[in-house]
């Protein structure tokens, strides 16, 4: 339970805007220009990651393709190139818990790129990111003017790992 209101945690987690300031693997994250075709609002997303001296980055063009009001956003990849490209889907749950919610994400990564070694990056990561997040959360309530949004004490969490299978990924974010 992060002590945060669900529909608190939905703002940040639902708008791939604020991914950059919690979540470092995601370096920049801007809107895109809306096409036809798209159910949502579109991001232009850089992507990175360093595993020792080897470092890659991605530019990908993410789309909220489903959004469910405080509950659920999935983002897919839809890039306007005319060209195929592989999937990168990320799924956000949120639900009430307790005092506050818990957030579930899982990430799939379609592609011939995938290597275990990314998993562990993305752990890492993810433990990384854990207080930026429930940092940003704090702000957000008091920005809202809602501090009854915050269960007494400042949130502490905790985001083991579930299940990593080749090109996907799923955590939450627990107390």
């Amino acid at each position: 339970d992060t002590g945060v209101d669900p529909r608190v945690l939905f703002e940040v987690v639902s708008d791939l805007g604020t991914y950059p300031d919690w979540l470092d693997i995601v370096g920049r994250a801007e809107p895109d220009g809306a096409d036809g075709s798209d159910p949502g609002p579109a991001w232009s997303v850089d992507l990175r990651g360093q595993l020792g001296p080897l470092r890659r980055s991605k530019r990908l063009r993410m789309v909220r393709a489903r959004s469910e009001a405080d509950r659920l956003v999935v983002f897919e990849r839809r890039e306007l190139d005319g060209r195929d490209h592989s999937d990168w889907v990320m799924e956000a749950r949120v639900e009430p818990s307790g005092d506050g919610s818990v957030l579930e994400m899982h990430l799939h990564y379609g592609g011939s790129m995938w290597m275990p070694l990314l998993d562990r990056l993305l752990a890492d990561e993810i433990e990384r990111s854990q207080s930026r997040l429930l940092a940003l959360l704090g702000a957000a309530v008091l920005a809202a003017g809602r501090p009854d949004a915050v269960a007494g004490e400042p949130a502490t969490a905790e985001w083991p790992v579930h299940g990593f299978v080749q090109g996907a990924a799923a955590y939450r974010l627990i107390q």
